[in-house]
């Protein structure tokens, strides 16, 4: 009856493979105990506990050598979500750009998107990296090479930014009236003027959901929607001009002193090319996915937005893409999931994220390889689960609603 009942025969196959699983699993587990064991090992994760002794160039929360293996673990997690987060950013902006501009009617500028798409999908991404940092280190120039009356390079974006051999060096923020720090343990401390913004922006979001639900309720039911877009404007951001008044923000530009830029921010090469890198490399298969989905859509959908009079800048961007985004973001999902995991590839270039940190340097100090890549496994495991969840719900609230 288990097997012949249709009743019950899927839960019978269903028993069957979980049991098959679970013995398979405790197999591997049990004889990588043994031969642990037989080699006088353990598994165990105090090693994290010990003392790392090695620095991270590039860190967001304060660390120096005589700090934890976790400590190093953290750092280079957050090295890894901040690299990840800025090429998810930067990829999509560059790649809806270009899905656009290849369907665009200009034949030249329509091919020359053509072939950057096609000349950065088919090259490995590692080739990639290497390239864009051997331009960084062997064509830019030593940071001297900006000093004196006439100087050799120029600075660049409103001599905000300087192109160096070494670093990369950005403007920094700074604050008339410093509102002070909040500390929040472990050495890490946060602004209260971030705070402020943070709580600003989280309040105007609110606010803009609940003017949009008022005006749909109004519209329902008398059919009128009330203008709304100046008020949402106001709520997104004059608070935030207010708070930008008050405390005083403004852009501290790096400036040459001796040897060295100060002022700003001196951002390690390797992150600018590996951001670079990741950013042109999926920029070039998100091109793919939006231009996929672009011709996805009708062109009767075209055709009656002209007919109602709408040009094809506002009707790329009020018809065509809010529909082209039911078939864009399932396979954008991947894309940002693969950029993820490709950053693992900054050890190419020395860019000490979670590679780095635990796969890296801890895991050889301390001989624990099997912990760390088990530890290493599951926490890109939880990145990209928490992506895919993100992600997903995002889907659900763009895709069509059944009544």
């Amino acid at each position: 009856m288990l097997v012949y009942d249709r009743r019950y025969r899927s839960m019978t196959f269903q028993v069957i493979v979980f049991i098959l699983v679970m013995a398979l699993g405790w197999w591997l587990v049990n004889n990588t105990i043994r031969n642990l064991a037989a080699l006088g090992k353990d598994f165990n994760f105090g090693f994290l506990f010990q003392r790392a002794g090695y620095d991270i160039p590039q860190r967001l929360i304060p660390y120096s050598s005589d700090d934890t293996h976790l400590r190093a673990t953290i750092v280079g997690l957050l090295n890894t979500i901040l690299i990840s987060f800025m090429g998810c950013v930067a990829a999509t902006i560059l790649g809806v750009a270009i899905g656009i501009a290849r369907l665009s009617h200009n034949w030249l500028f329509a091919r020359l998107m053509a072939i950057y798409v096609e000349v950065f999908r088919n090259i490995p991404l590692l080739l990639w990296i290497l390239i864009i940092y051997a331009i960084f280190t062997d064509v830019l120039p030593p940071p001297n090479a900006y000093r004196g009356d006439d100087p050799q390079w120029s600075m660049i974006f409103f001599d905000q930014v300087a192109l160096t051999n070494r670093y990369t060096a950005v403007p920094a923020f700074g604050m008339s009236n410093d509102p002070g720090t909040i500390d929040l343990g472990a050495r890490i401390t946060v602004n209260l003027a971030l705070i402020a913004f943070l709580v600003v922006i989280i309040g105007g979001w609110i606010a803009r959901r609940a003017i949009l639900a008022r005006a749909q309720a109004i519209q329902d039911r008398t059919g009128h929607r009330p203008v709304t877009w100046w008020i949402n404007l106001a709520v997104m951001t004059v608070p935030s001009v207010l708070l930008i008044w008050y405390f005083g923000l403004h852009l501290l530009a790096p400036e040459l002193k001796g040897f060295n830029f100060s002022g700003g921010n001196n951002l390690n090469n390797a992150l600018v090319v590996l951001w670079l890198a990741l950013t042109l490399y999926t920029g070039a298969f998100i091109a793919e996915i939006v231009r996929g989905g672009v011709l996805a859509v009708s062109k009767g959908q075209t055709e009656a937005a002209f007919a109602l009079g709408l040009r094809p800048k506002a009707t790329m961007n009020l018809v065509i893409l809010p529909q082209a985004l039911r078939v864009i973001i399932p396979p954008l999902i991947s894309q940002y999931l693969n950029l993820t995991k490709n950053s693992s590839l900054a050890i190419a270039v020395g860019y000490m994220d979670l590679r780095g940190t635990l796969g890296g340097t801890t895991q050889n100090q301390t001989g624990r390889e099997l912990e760390s890549i088990v530890l290493m496994m599951l926490i890109y495991l939880v990145l990209s689960l928490i992506i895919s969840a993100g992600m997903n719900a995002f889907n659900r609230s763009v895709r069509l609603k059944e009544r």
